[in-house]
């Protein structure tokens, strides 16, 4: 992938989730928002390639860069996606029988389906949304497109479907934890907890929005999923913005094994511990999520450049068709799934034109022990491993509740977690009498 496609779409991503992601970071909402620039972008590219005038240059200056390249950089960018491990791609274009499309825009058209609409809102669904489901694998079934009331007919639509799928490389426990303070306090969740020698999965940096702390979830297939928690009371757009800003390495972040003891950044400790174990660890717990949104591009026309192209008064894309043609909707339909074993990501985009861990017993060595604890609203971001391009951004504001049928061993967990409780008193215990003994000599 180009450098300077990948900072773009980045730059769109950042931009968006700013205006996106609204509140703060104490905001429990509804079921927070999850967007996928890299599923717009290509889709502008390509309207740019065909318009003229004010929109085109509208279209420019959100694309980050210039539309005489837009439609190679589209093509291209779509392709090497579709390299990506466990990442499913799609474009598709439909269009009126009776409408010409220049020759020269289609030929710079991605790989992908060319089908008719037939000018029958219902016929016309049915096959969008067919077209939604089988490339998104049923992770989203309906395409976003609004048709507008007869006699107007949508002339054309231009979408683009992507699904992620990956596992963790190292598997989350799944339990129950019960926030004490914050807007999930008193809310019974699903705990997601792991521990690793490798401390530097989670950093801080300070960012515009304060500080930020991201963790980086290893999956296969090359893409990562980065959660990000900023300072109680900092703006969450903001907040998730500037962990695009960490995850590009826009923005400096230093790791946990380079960070003061204490409290460094949000949702992180830091200390030594008494250890049988020489190695570091690093405790992780966050909860489980499942969120869905559906955004509305023309409710934001400026940051997608659609403010001229969606003035049906004119037509504004003459390299597309020699008949007039305006943008009439755009919008996009997402979703993300966060568990023990893994996430899954998915969004369709559819643009439509009208006319106009346990402790030992024993203790041996003094080490480094951090703990990050994602029991607030936060963000996250899927981010191609090796190219820094970040498929998917959201914010978690309504984590999955516990449900007891969905762990028939609860009873057991909760004797364990009791007896782990116990345990955890004793070595403190321990602890405390081995410093002494230590002080005393």
């Amino acid at each position: 992938m180009r450098n300077t496609t990948i900072r773009a779409v980045n730059r769109l991503t950042a931009r968006w989730a700013e205006q996106a992601v609204t509140g703060d970071t104490d905001a429990a909402g509804d079921t927070g928002t999850v967007l996928t620039a890299v599923g717009v972008w290509p889709l502008l590219a390509l309207l740019a390639d065909g318009a003229a005038g004010p929109a085109r240059e509208e279209l420019s200056e959100a694309l980050g860069i210039s539309a005489d390249s837009a439609a190679a950089a589209a093509r291209e960018l779509l392709a090497d996606l579709s390299g990506v491990r466990g990442l499913q791609t799609a474009t598709g274009l439909w269009a009126l029988q009776d409408l010409p499309l220049e020759q020269r825009w289609l030929d710079a058209l991605p790989d992908g389906a060319h089908g008719l609409l037939t000018g029958d809102p219902d016929t016309d669904a049915k096959t969008l949304d067919a077209w939604a489901a089988e490339h998104t694998g049923g992770l989203v079934e309906r395409m976003p497109v609004v048709f507008p009331p007869p006699p107007a007919h949508t002339q054309l639509v231009l979408a683009s479907a992507l699904a992620q799928r990956l596992r963790w490389i190292q598997p989350f426990r799944d339990g129950i934890v019960e926030p004490s303070e914050g807007p999930w306090a008193g809310r019974v969740l699903t705990a997601l907890r792991r521990s690793t020698t490798l401390l530097d999965r989670v950093r801080v940096a300070q960012t515009p929005a304060g500080p930020v702390t991201v963790l980086e979830v290893v999956g296969d297939g090359g893409v990562d999923v980065h959660l990000v928690l900023g300072a109680p009371g900092a703006p969450s757009g903001r907040v998730l913005s500037a962990g695009v800003g960490v995850v590009t390495r826009a923005l400096a972040a230093t790791g946990a094994s380079l960070l003061p003891e204490g409290n460094p950044g949000p949702g992180l400790r830091i200390g030594t511990v008494l250890s049988p174990d020489p190695e570091p660890y690093l405790h992780i717990q966050t909860t489980a999520f499942d969120v869905t949104a559906e955004h509305d591009l023309l409710d934001h026309p400026g940051l997608f450049g659609l403010a001229s192209a969606s003035d049906t008064g004119a037509g504004h894309f003459p390299g597309i068709s020699p008949h007039p043609l305006a943008v009439g909707s755009a919008r996009q339909s997402a979703m993300a799934r966060f568990g023990a074993e893994g996430f899954e990501a998915a969004a369709v985009t559819a643009v439509a034109a009208c006319a106009g861990a346990g402790a030992p017993s024993r203790f041996r060595y003094r080490t480094r022990q951090a703990e990050v604890c994602f029991d607030r609203p936060f963000g996250f971001l899927a981010v191609h491993r090796t190219s820094r391009l970040v498929l998917a951004a959201g914010w978690v504001t309504d984590p999955l509740p516990y449900e007891e049928r969905e762990y028939p061993e609860y009873e057991e967990w909760q004797k364990r977690a009791e007896e782990e409780a116990a345990d955890a008193e004793w070595e403190a215990e321990q602890r405390a009498a081995a410093e002494r003994a230590e002080q005393a000599q």
